[in-house]
């Protein structure tokens, strides 16, 4: 079948890009280099950044953060095939642009990187697997907008993305959001992008297809039974890079998302200090490290957005 032949091409690519280690014991911020020695854990690190947990870290006024110190660990949900920013290697470590800012962010509330446990979380379920508890708070390409936060709140941006469409390499008829007309466009069920193609009646209500996960709609593109996949440029381009001679980014985006952390709506301590650290990472060029050892591996340079702090 071709899924698995785009699955062993997957595995290669994140082969090729995995680099495994993360130190337990360190300075109280994030450096260049390989982590020697300490806990291996199931995260790569192929920006090279050691992500060293903080000592004495204090959020006063934050139940989640009590949480997090009380047990010990830090319980974070992450997607799980998106190529370059969340994703598993052939080891079965987790990489990626979002998986990394992850560890960052668990670096700097104390948490060794071997404590931090990954929830694959769909998007459909992000809102409540926050407000529950079940995770302590959420990257992974994850949209801001004014309904979410109704359900939970949001640190950064720490990335700026823009909605477009992954096509077959051949396909000439797809040039952009206004030639959707008639054509079969796929996307993950509770995303912002699929809810934009209905809003903006870019195809016909029949022509919209939906999975729990992208890699799905690519597997579809494929085999083609779909003509498109939509989702923010940042994630299709990764597709894109692990199967150039079948697949292209059309490269006209048609919004503007900006990747928020997740957060419990009513932690507002937890909210600031992780504010303050993304402004931390983009000052001293952390970000600029990990992004360009992960994300800018699809071949898109960038640089960090302004911080809004919601």
């Amino acid at each position: 079948m071709r899924y698995k032949r785009v699955a062993a091409v997957a595995m290669m690519a994140s082969l090729a890009l995995s680099a495994a280690a993360c130190g337990k014991e360190g300075n109280p911020t994030p450096s260049g280099g390989n982590a020697s020695g300490g806990a291996q854990s199931d995260q790569c690190t192929t920006s090279g950044v050691t992500f060293t947990p903080k000592t004495d870290v204090n959020v006063a006024g934050s139940p989640t953060f009590q949480k997090i110190k009380s047990a010990g660990k830090v319980t974070i949900g992450v997607k799980f095939d998106q190529p370059n920013l969340g994703y598993k290697d052939a080891q079965g470590k987790r990489c990626g642009f979002d998986v990394e800012m992850a560890q960052y962010i668990a670096g700097t509330l104390g948490v060794d990187p071997a404590k931090i446990e990954y929830k694959e979380i769909a998007s459909a379920n992000r809102e409540t697997a926050i407000k529950g508890g079940e995770i302590d708070y959420y990257v992974g390409t994850y949209s801001i907008t004014d309904k979410r936060k109704n359900d939970v709140s949001f640190a950064g941006p720490y990335f700026v993305a823009g909605q477009d469409l992954l096509v077959r390499k051949d396909d000439s008829s797809i040039t952009g959001k206004d030639s959707l007309k008639g054509k079969k466009v796929c996307s993950a069920t509770g995303s912002t992008p699929i809810q934009r193609v209905r809003d903006e009646n870019l195809t016909e209500p029949n022509n919209i297809v939906e999975f729990k996960t992208y890699s799905e709609c690519v597997s579809q593109l494929l085999d083609k039974k779909v003509d498109a996949v939509t989702t923010d440029d940042a994630i299709l381009k990764g597709y894109a890079a692990q199967n150039p001679d079948e697949l292209k980014v059309v490269g006209q985006p048609f919004s503007t998302e900006k990747y928020g952390i997740g957060l419990p709506k009513d932690d507002k301590a937890l909210r600031d200090y992780v504010n303050d650290q993304i402004e931390a990472a983009f000052k001293d060029g952390t970000w600029q490290k990990i992004y360009d050892g992960t994300l800018g591996k699809s071949g898109s340079s960038a640089t960090p957005p302004q911080l809004e702090r919601y």
